[in-house]
């Protein structure tokens, strides 16, 4: 009775042959379990059950009983063939940074921290060209203060202050004449 089972997938071994005072006593295979025990015979069995991704293993499959699973606490992950659920990584424990939230099923995604050369070299930068447009500013000012003549020129140059026929005259270029 038990080949008949064995080659038609239905779980069960031959645990004893038949003899002329007994008949066959049938057993589930590994990974099943017997699910009708007749007469100290198994006459029928069941894989045992897979746990999904998010529960683990709490009580492993027998061959009188099916595996049971429960699911992981908050925190915690199993890809449902543990035994337990594993506390989720702490990147900042290992001098990493979280790329990704664990989930139920996966461990969280930890990378090298990311240095801040990029952000201190932009923000020197900066500082460096608000100082150049600054000054440039300031010398540009102070430049063009120095260039313009002012009233107190004027009056030291026999003039009246603010005269605008005055400020051409002494911005006009001198011709010399022929000698």
């Amino acid at each position: 009775m038990c080949n008949l089972y064995m080659f038609t997938g239905a779980g069960l071994k031959e645990k004893r042959g038949c003899d002329i005072t007994a008949d066959t006593v049938c057993e589930p295979m590994e990974g099943f379990f017997c699910t009708d025990l007749k007469s100290g015979s198994c006459a029928a069995a069941q894989k045992h059950r897979s746990c999904e991704p998010g529960q683990f293993i709490s009580k492993m499959g027998t061959a009188s009983t099916d595996t049971e699973c429960s699911e992981c606490i908050s925190g915690s992950f199993s890809n449902g063939t543990m035994l337990s659920c594993q506390p989720h990584t702490q990147c900042e424990k290992e001098n990493l940074q979280l790329i990704k939230a664990g989930t139920s099923s996966t461990d969280v995604e930890c990378g090298e921290k990311s240095s801040n050369t990029t952000g201190i070299v932009i923000g020197v930068l900066v500082f460096f060209l608000v100082a150049a447009t600054i000054g440039g500013g300031v010398f540009l000012w102070k430049y063009h203060k120095n260039t313009k003549p002012n009233s107190s020129t004027n009056q030291q140059r026999g003039g009246q202050a603010g005269g605008a026929e005055e400020e051409v005259a002494l911005n006009m270029p001198v011709q010399e004449t022929p000698r």
